[in-house]
């Protein structure tokens, strides 16, 4: 009778609990059990074990062979598990040495061959096991990823047969230790590029520093996309923990292989306008993150806003205003961290020629209507800034570059020490500001409060909205390191409410 204990960390969320891997050998007829809650794809792995073992010149137990997987109560799934129950065994069976095994963490999927594959999730498995104090073998094709953790002891391995040298002192796997990655700031595209659109690109500059929603609207062609996609490097880079809570997300979608160059880069989705709830909230029998959680830390890009179904857009009211997403299923819970910046687009009218100097729009008031109406009125109250973007001049197409259009670089600095300003004030961006904040920091002279009043007889806005307006005046005022909110600052916000003046624009 004999008795290995190893340890591993499962997968739930963006989270790896611990999970110990516990192989008993007693005498009796050859079998093999297994307990502690797996899957279909861990149940499977007695095979894929046995076939690595027996490929690998191993020699696979005769007798009774338990292997519990602690806590019992804990889903496991997936194959990674086979490399640690693999050495269970071996290790009950005095083939490895049990000693070596006690101060390691072990995951990685088994070929029948005994190569080592590489398994989704490994970046939180690199967070746990360097909190827990473990250094951490695991496939070769997965250290790159592990290795952006600080302070963690990585030994990459590419076959099981190189894991059972190492743990039996013939020849030792080298040691990765991680260092911090480079600090180099990932390419963005240039906002110079974009022609035009200066009062569209001062608004893409207030959004960045505030962390601020925002919806373009304007003809097809005009831009929109282009801004969009320059908002990313405006924003401030990415802090070690944020990029590591970004990358973490990533690398638990299991949609794309980890890049160690650019997962410093701010995360830019953009989903297709038929993209279903799931597919942009996360879900599934074993919860995965959707297009809202990849986003985390970067930016949402929904184009074509009215076009995607309207309960698709309402499942985003909640995650606009928690920054996080919680999934229930029936034997599954997760929670998703979804703190992303929004950026809509949408034409201002079916056609998309509304109020073009061209005079080309046939839409009727009522289509205009309709097709507005897509849009609720509480999701819009959530976006803090709509924004008019119109067809260019043939000028702006043909001529040259004008020598003050500023690049991305110059701009993103007046964002950062904006930023860097409500940081100190409050530890968070504007947008983020709680009610109690609003009202000790937004506080309005006697001129923005008749201002304001105007704006809210003559606008209808709601509680919501009237806040968001604050909000964008005190970045706006931010950005002019001014120490308190000003009439023009404040009528700088209350122009950015496009959609609040009716579908005519008026």
């Amino acid at each position: 009778m004999a008795l290995c204990v190893l340890h591993s960390r499962a997968r739930v969320g963006i989270h790896a609990p611990p999970v110990t891997v516990e192989v008993h050998l007693t005498g009796g007829l050859p079998s093999l059990s297994m307990v502690g809650l797996p899957e279909l794809a861990v149940k499977e792995s007695k095979d894929r074990v046995r076939g690595a073992l027996l490929n690998g010149r191993f020699q696979f137990p005769d007798g009774r062979v338990t292997i519990n997987l602690a806590p019992a109560d804990l889903p496991k799934e997936g194959g990674r598990f086979d490399l640690p129950i693999a050495l269970g065994i071996l290790g009950a069976s005095g083939q490895v040495a049990p000693n070596a095994l006690e101060d390691l963490e072990f995951v990685g999927e088994l070929a029948l061959s005994g190569e080592l594959r590489p398994v989704d999730g490994v970046l939180p498995v690199a967070l746990a096991a360097r909190d827990a104090g473990r250094e951490l073998i695991l496939p070769h094709a997965n250290a790159a990823e592990a290795a952006v953790v600080d302070g963690l002891t990585l030994r990459p391995a590419r076959h099981l047969m190189e894991v059972c040298e190492h743990l039996n002192g013939t020849q030792a796997l080298t040691a990765h230790v991680s260092e911090p990655a480079g600090h180099a700031d990932p390419a963005y595209p240039d906002l110079a590029e974009v022609r035009g659109q200066e009062h569209a690109k001062r608004a893409l500059e207030v959004a960045a520093a505030g962390q601020h929603h925002i919806l373009m609207l304007g003809p097809p062609g005009s831009g929109k996309s282009m801004l969009a996609n320059r908002l990313p490097g405006l924003l401030p880079p990415l802090t070690d923990s944020e990029a590591l809570e970004a990358a973490a997300i990533r690398s638990v979608s299991g949609r794309a292989p980890f890049d160690p160059i650019e997962w410093r880069r701010r995360p830019f989705r953009s989903p297709h306008h038929t993209a279903s709830g799931v597919a942009l909230v996360g879900g599934g029998s074993n919860p995965r993150p959707g297009e809202i959680s990849l986003a985390h830390r970067g930016v949402l890009f929904l184009d074509e806003l009215p076009e995607f179904e309207r309960k698709v857009l309402e499942v985003l009211r909640e995650p606009l205003e928690s920054g996080c997403i919680d999934i229930a299923r029936a034997a599954r819970q997760a929670r998703f961290p979804a703190q992303f910046q929004l950026v809509a687009a949408m034409n201002p009218c079916p056609c998309g020629y509304l109020g073009d100097a061209n005079g080309g729009c046939r839409c009727s008031q009522d289509q205009i209507a309709r097709y507005r109406a897509r849009l609720s009125g509480p999701l819009l109250d959530r976006i803090d800034m709509h924004v008019e973007v119109p067809r260019l001049e043939i000028s702006h197409l043909t001529g040259p570059t004008p020598k003050e259009t500023e690049s991305t670089a110059v701009v993103r600095h007046r964002v950062v020490v904006a930023r860097e300003r409500q940081i100190a004030r409050t530890g968070k961006p504007n947008a983020l500001m709680t009610p109690p904040e609003i009202e000790r920091h937004c506080a309005l002279d006697a001129a923005g409060q008749r201002l304001m009043e105007q704006a809210l007889t003559r606008l209808a806005l709601s509680a919501r909205a009237y806040h968001r307006i604050l909000k964008v005046a005190r970045t706006i005022a931010d950005l002019q390191d001014a120490p308190a909110i000003s009439p023009t600052h404040l009528g700088e916000a209350i122009g950015y409410r496009r959609l609040d003046r009716g579908a005519s624009g008026g």
